[in-house]
């Protein structure tokens, strides 16, 4: 750990005083469970308080923590939690809500120091509201500090289309799955199966036998009834002379065939809905990064829209950040390494931080590598990338 990391952490235990109830919250989707510690770490609640995650449970636990610093003569309170899934948000953003001081704690730890107290491997929640007020006490923890509505804006929508484009791949997987199983010259003819012409085939005639007995013109008036334009002249005519070569010479597999057609169209639908929601949020990504000083700054490094959005949606207000090195941590890409005496491990990323923005930081250097002169620098794409990840 360096310099800066512990002079940091010194600073968040100097920040605690004899003056605060440290409180410890582990989260659960219905129910949670809360324990008090003080400054010392001394436990100030003999029996942990356990509150609904509703409206009714908060005002309860905010009536229970007051008689606690009431008994104690404590004015100021800590309370930390886990960022488990998504149930911290409501609670956390009511406890800033009523002017209380939210900080949070990383799953990891927690579950690395549940033995501290009692040497004993078990866990309950009790347990663990404890083990996150010790790690609030050690300086292990950082602020939670809502973002800028509209960052919270793009960082949804990002999300959204992160799913979507997962979405997107399971089904393009299964069309050619399909294809593969029941058609699969289609491929030799389509390589991309994914271009109008394709599309129009796969939706028209899908199977080797639906082209049984048609002609090239034929085809071509199909394609036509599709919605698909300039379907016909030379290269239409030569595509639908090779496609019915290649239904005719098909080892596509024979037997439920109805059953067939109505998967394929099934998948074609949802994969032309799911591309629809992808270009969708193109639209809302583009409009929200108008609005946003910080995406110029980005677009003029060559950062595409992607990424942009990316960057600013999953790392957040850039001017939060007093040193790059912040950013890499909160994506994972800082360097960590393992020695001992006189071994030493191999360097290596920690990948503890958020895979998403990890992976888009990897494809926006993969880009300026490739299109950008001065990221270039005769260096290879993977050399820039460690280099900037140190």
């Amino acid at each position: 750990m360096n310099r800066t990391r512990n002079a940091l952490i010194n600073q968040r235990i100097e920040k605690i005083s004899c003056q605060h109830a440290v409180v410890g919250i582990d989260i659960a989707k219905d129910k949670h469970v809360a324990q008090v510690t003080d400054f010392r770490n001394r436990v100030l609640t003999p029996r942990a308080f356990t509150f609904s995650n509703s409206g009714e449970g908060f005002l309860r636990f905010q009536r229970w923590l007051e008689d606690v610093q009431a008994k104690h003569h404590l004015p100021a309170v800590l309370i930390g939690m886990e960022p488990t899934g998504h149930y911290w948000f409501n609670l956390a953003n009511w406890l800033l809500e009523q002017s209380m001081e939210v900080v949070l704690v990383n799953p990891v730890l927690t579950h690395r120091n549940k033995e501290n107290r009692d040497n004993s491997p078990s866990k309950n929640d009790s347990k663990d509201a404890l083990t996150i007020a010790d790690l609030v006490n050690r300086g292990l923890y950082t602020e939670y500090v809502p973002q800028p509505e509209a960052f919270e804006q793009l960082k949804t929508v990002m999300s959204n289309r992160e799913f979507w484009s997962e979405e997107l791949t399971r089904y393009s997987n299964r069309i050619v799955r399909w294809i593969d199983q029941y058609f699969p010259e289609f491929r030799k003819v389509f390589p991309d199966w994914t271009v109008p012409r394709a599309l129009a085939s796969l939706r028209a005639f899908p199977l080797p036998v639906d082209l049984k007995d048609l002609t090239a013109d034929e085809v071509i008036e199909q394609w036509r009834k599709q919605g698909m334009k300039r379907c016909g002249g030379p290269t239409g005519k030569a595509k639908a002379v090779e496609l019915l070569r290649a239904a005719a010479q098909s080892i596509g597999h024979r037997r439920a065939w109805d059953e067939a057609r109505r998967d394929l169209q099934w998948l074609l639908g949802m994969y032309e809905q799911t591309l629809a929601r992808m270009e969708e949020s193109g639209h809302a990504i583009e409009a929200l990064l108008r609005e946003l000083p910080q995406a110029k700054p980005l677009q003029s490094m060559g950062l595409g829209m992607i990424a942009q959005a990316a960057l600013l949606g999953f790392g957040g207000d850039l001017s939060r950040y007093q040193h790059g090195r912040q950013l890499l941590r909160r994506a994972g890409l800082n360097l960590a390494e393992c020695t001992s005496g006189t071994f030493k491990g191999k360097i290596k990323i920690s990948k503890r931080g958020d895979r998403a923005l990890r992976k888009h930081l990897y494809l926006a250097m993969l880009q300026l590598v490739r299109h950008h002169a001065d990221f270039a620098s005769g260096a290879p794409a993977g050399a820039l990338y460690c280099g900037g990840a140190s």
